[in-house]
């Protein structure tokens, strides 16, 4: 005879609980982590979308008030398209450095075995110097390679004059020294995830081959790293082409695209043509679309390597 330490159940009760569903015999609480999303989702529509919808609705009319494209036109020619030229050329020079630069530290720090601190003090740094911009960063740079700054009157001691040739803080040499600062970190909390990815197994496969280290790169590393390289160049190219804070307190340069924004918009170039400053926000918004819906589908490509 088998005893049980379970009290006896009634008919009744037994009967009750085995007819019952499984949804009435559990209550499982609602799952509330969608309302998390809430705060996401009104920033973004209060401040992206409305002032985006705002912005193009002000470009898209002429002087009249009628619907048409004349400022979105005068927006990319004359002045303002060598504005553009100019933006996109610096903008792309410090995207290189930062992609060239932060590459190879994060590639240091990713394989280096000793010493074993050296990954985590490089991704802390790149944690908050990526982050480091606006005012602090512009007289950081000013008390330092200004034209009375202390690095540059060090280099004056050695016989070197930063400034006899073309560099200037407000000009392209400049302005990618200075974004080079977040750039660098930036690209390396971009690219380290990636060259993580890359197996020991891959290598060793190659090198049974008969592949040497050139080969590796040239026919696996490279290519497998090329969706988060150029993902990279994207983002701090568009981070470097919208930056207002930095280059404001360094330049009145109107060539720069967000300066010449705030100069359209405040009447310091012309009185009553706040669209045209309108359409170069409009174009600018364009631009940062694309980079962004690129560097997603980039994103996505080198996320499949780092899964498989």
């Amino acid at each position: 005879m088998v005893s049980s330490n379970f009290p006896p159940l009634d008919n009744e009760g037994a009967v009750a609980q085995a007819a019952a569903p499984s949804h009435i015999q559990k209550h499982p609480r609602k799952n509330l982590a969608w309302f998390g999303l809430v705060p996401f989702f009104l920033f973004l529509i209060l401040f992206l979308l409305i002032p985006a919808i705002s912005v193009f609705t002000q470009a898209l009319h002429d002087e009249d008030g009628s619907f048409g494209f004349s400022a979105m036109r005068e927006a990319i020619s004359g002045q303002n398209l060598d504005a553009f030229v100019f933006s996109l050329t610096f903008s792309a020079g410090a995207a290189f450095v930062g992609v060239v630069l932060g590459g190879l530290l994060a590639y240091a720090a990713a394989t280096a075995k000793r010493p074993r601190w050296l990954r985590n003090i490089v991704s802390s740094f790149s944690g908050v110097a990526a982050n480091m911009g606006g005012l602090p960063l512009a007289f950081a740079f000013l008390s330092l390679l200004g034209r009375q700054g202390l690095g540059t009157k060090i280099l004056n001691a050695f016989g070197w004059d930063l400034y006899a040739g073309d560099f200037r803080l407000g000009e392209i040499s400049g302005l990618i020294t200075v974004y080079s600062y977040f750039n660098i970190p930036l690209m390396v909390l971009v690219i380290l995830p990636a060259i993580d990815g890359l197996k020991t197994s891959w290598r060793e496969a190659c090198a049974n081959l008969g592949g040497n280290t050139w080969t590796y790169w040239r026919r696996v590393g490279l290519p497998i790293l090329a969706p988060s390289l150029l993902g990279g160049f994207l983002l701090l190219f568009a981070n470097s082409f919208s930056a207002y804070a930095t280059a404001r307190q360094l330049t009145d340069n109107s060539k720069i695209v967000p300066l010449r924004i705030s100069f359209f918009l405040g009447g310091d170039i012309s009185i009553g043509e706040d669209a045209v400053g309108y359409s170069l926000a409009a174009w600018m918004i364009i631009l940062m679309g694309v980079c962004m819906g690129a560097y997603w589908l980039l994103r996505r490509r080198s996320e499949k390597w780092s899964a498989s």
